[in-house]
């Protein structure tokens, strides 16, 4: 087996159920099993496209891109899928990680798991030391500058705050487009 293998039982509808796509291959009516003949290699790729009320979500090794509107009732269900594969990552990545990040709208219950998962990743020696986050934000949105000024001021790593012309899905398509 390969060293990268985390043995857990994980319910592949609720991913489904919240828009990631994740590549397993699905076991016994809908659940991952593991045993020593059955495993996964913790996915490459967290992908989730924005809706109106949910930002648009690429976590992959070396890259967390987080944008859109994050209006979401009880953020904990989305976010915590994001949590856990963050909580996993730093436990086994040493190389650099550029995290871009920006919001045409987020609530408070959001702004706190965005701070849980960047405080997460600010822990870890080996992310605070070889970690970039940008944050983006509209022109005349000084709501979302200061909320970024906020944040930089509470994260241990290199953090820059870009202002650009607008924030939409054409920012987000062309910008992940650019960076891939």
């Amino acid at each position: 087996m390969s060293s990268g293998c985390f043995v857990k039982n994980i319910d592949v509808s609720y991913f489904y159920k919240i828009g990631i796509i994740i590549p397993f291959s699905i076991c016994h009516k809908g659940t991952l099993n593991y045993a020593e003949e059955v495993f996964m290699i913790y996915p490459e790729k967290v992908y989730i496209e924005p809706t109106k009320r949910t930002p648009w979500i690429v976590l992959e090794p070396g890259k967390i891109f987080i944008m859109g509107r994050s209006i979401i009732e009880n953020p904990s269900i989305f976010y915590e899928p994001g949590l856990d594969w963050i909580t996993d990552f730093v436990k086994n990545w040493t190389g650099r990680t550029k995290i871009d990040l920006g919001f045409e709208y987020i609530n408070t219950g959001s702004i706190k798991w965005l701070y849980i998962f960047l405080k997460q990743l600010s822990e870890s020696k080996n992310i605070s030391n070889n970690a970039e986050i940008t944050w983006y934000y509209e022109e005349g949105d000084e709501d979302m500058r200061e909320l970024g000024s906020i944040i930089r001021s509470l994260i241990d790593c290199t953090f820059e705050i870009i202002e650009v012309d607008e924030m939409n899905n054409k920012f987000y398509e062309d910008f992940l487009l650019d960076h891939t």
